[in-house]
């Protein structure tokens, strides 16, 4: 298959297979998967419920292991880790991004931005100098002492990209990052997506069964029964949005359409 991306290859997917047994029945969820993604790409993966996008992502960010076949992050082959060495892994090179925002109740946006750090012993000097960049980055300075049910969907998925990139992932993996939100605000965190791929070179891997998201990548793979089915190259190597517009994506400037989320 060809690769549309550039760049140095941080991530390789090889023959990967994913089985799930129920009783005597064996689900095969992927089948064979070959994938390659390189620094600063910005990809998504498409294709119905049900296909292997969520089992693909699982396996990438080391939640599962694939039952046959290799991933290799920044080289190591993560598909050989034990429980420790992924944990480990998860905090220090991937960023997830979930569909539900999975936020903690308790702590402000602030603090939850500021907890992968806290997990990861950064020094409290470090902690805040990356956790003021990344509200600042998102636009979220006069929501940081809010809880997170103070907040709207859009603005609450912002916090969710703050956090996954505040440890500097080599990838962040969002799994239908805008499922849960309306189109409107949808466009807003593509927007933002987009605009830190553009300016700050962070690596997507996204997956979508939504064609309006789909448009802002730069490679789209389709997948279908567990397999890679096609590759083309995505508008988003040129595409500039409609909605809050590039240069304001993650500035107070999306609120406004997320104030109806």
């Amino acid at each position: 298959m060809e690769n549309l991306g550039a760049g140095q290859a941080i991530l390789e997917v090889e023959a990967v297979t994913k089985d799930y047994r129920l009783g005597r029945t064996v689900i095969r969820a992927l089948r064979g998967v070959d994938l390659t993604v390189r620094r600063g790409d910005f990809v998504s993966i498409v294709g119905p419920s049900g296909c292997g996008k969520t089992t693909l992502l699982n396996i990438i960010g080391c939640i599962d292991k694939p039952t046959s076949g290799r991933v290799f992050l920044d080289g190591e082959d993560v598909s050989t880790f034990d429980d420790d060495k992924e944990a480990d892994t998860r905090l220090a090179k991937i960023g997830f991004i979930f569909q539900s925002f999975n936020l903690v109740a308790v702590l402000n946006i602030r603090e939850n931005v500021e907890f992968p750090l806290i997990l990861a012993k950064v020094p409290r000097a470090e902690r805040e100098r990356r956790v003021d960049r990344l509200i600042e980055l998102t636009g979220l300075e006069e929501f940081a002492a809010h809880k997170p049910d103070e907040l709207s969907g859009g603005q609450r998925q912002r916090v969710a990209i703050a956090r996954a990139l505040v440890n500097g992932p080599s990838v962040v993996i969002a799994d239908e990052p805008t499922a849960n939100l309306d189109s409107a605000t949808s466009t807003t965190i593509m927007e933002a997506m987009k605009r830190l791929n553009d300016e700050e070179g962070v690596t997507f891997i996204f997956s979508t069964h939504n064609e309006l998201i789909e448009r802002y990548a730069k490679r789209v793979l389709t997948i279908m029964d567990g397999a890679i089915t096609g590759e083309r190259r995505g508008s988003g190597a040129g595409f500039r949005g409609e909605g809050a517009g590039a240069g304001n994506a993650l500035g107070a400037g999306a609120s406004a359409a997320e104030a109806a989320t």
